[in-house]
């Protein structure tokens, strides 16, 4: 076993509820946050669970994202994440920083998370991990936290579609990753309603909310189990700041206060 920031929360407990709300059809909608204000008022609003968003935790620290943040500074921010909110926190560890399994769930169980993505993207050599060395990955989380005595939700991020690649092999993948023991799929950037139907067919599948993209009906329509927004409410945010900050410098009180 291992200790978790907030003792009084039950790690055991969050996973299975945050396991029991990826249903098909009616998806865990995920409005991913960045700090603990940001996680109180998504707790705030209603949802049921707090994620994070490394594409915003990462660059906020001062780092660049897709594996630059150093471990401490990410776990650290997920504890105060976790620290600030009472439903359950499923954290973004990109590709896992280089850590191994056990180090890795361990540090996410300590920063009072019960959930994780981990990305198949291979930040230092370029392209894709090799899919049978990222479903052993998989693998071995998944013992760590049945060994640290937490059912962690794995969030199998396939970033295919994300660089140009071919849906077939984004299709494999996903079917490695979920035998290896992933609760969910992430085909990140996947927007065709028949191969997101081929995705659902395997088993729990999350989609990237975007300007553009497929509805969230629509997406729920299709038999997705959960649906994120990663940072774009972050960038969101940012215009709306850059707009009134803009405003101010001309004078301008309407522009600062719309």
């Amino acid at each position: 076993m291992t200790t978790n920031a907030n003792p009084s929360r039950d790690l055991a407990a969050d996973a299975e509820r945050l396991r029991a709300l990826h249903v098909p059809g009616s998806p865990l909608l995920l409005a991913n946050a960045w700090d603990p204000t940001v996680a109180e008022a998504v707790e705030a609003a209603g949802l049921p669970v707090v994620a994070t968003a490394s594409a915003v935790m990462a660059p906020i620290a001062g780092y660049e994202d897709h594996g630059h943040m150093p471990p401490d500074v990410a776990f650290a921010a997920v504890a105060r994440i976790a620290a600030a909110v009472s439903c359950p926190v499923t954290a973004d560890l990109e590709d896992g920083y280089g850590l191994p399994a056990h180090a890795l769930v361990e540090r996410l169980l300590a920063a009072g998370a019960c959930g994780l993505n981990i990305e198949d993207s291979d930040h230092r050599g370029g392209g894709l991990v090799d899919a049978a060395e990222q479903a052993d990955r998989i693998a071995a989380i998944r013992q760590a936290g049945a060994d640290l005595g937490v059912p962690i939700v794995i969030n199998a991020r396939v970033d295919v579609h994300m660089q140009q690649g071919e849906a077939t092999e984004g299709l494999e993948r996903a079917r490695r990753y979920r035998v290896a023991g992933a609760d969910c799929i992430y085909p990140i950037f996947l927007a065709d309603p028949a191969v997101v139907r081929e995705h659902v067919a395997l088993g729990p599948v999350n989609l990237l909310a975007h300007p553009g993209g497929p509805a969230l009906a629509d997406m729920a329509a299709l038999g997705v189990a959960r649906i994120s927004v990663g940072p774009l409410l972050h960038r969101a945010m940012i215009a709306r700041f850059q707009h009134a900050a803009e405003a101010m410098a001309n004078m301008n009180d309407t522009g600062l206060w719309q």
